[in-house]
């Protein structure tokens, strides 16, 4: 399983999807409801995390779609 996640950034005035540790973005978006589909779509394929920054690039939401080794007690 690859490690790090998906991250929703704003890159040059549009949304971007970039993997944890990459310099380059896969692909860039117009909307942040585009990016956040696209970046969703590829943490749960992948299980790793999904990491959505807002525009002064700080995280203001994070989802894991990893498998998680201790299951809930509920």
């Amino acid at each position: 399983m690859p490690k790090g996640g998906q991250h929703v950034v704003v890159r040059d005035g549009k949304w971007a999807v970039r993997r944890s540790g990459a310099n380059r973005a896969r692909r860039r978006y117009e909307t942040l409801k585009e990016a956040i589909e696209a970046a969703r779509k590829i943490a749960r394929s992948e299980r790793t995390e999904l990491f959505i920054h807002g525009e002064d690039g700080r995280i203001r939401e994070w989802h894991s779609y990893a498998c998680d080794p201790i299951p809930s007690k509920g």
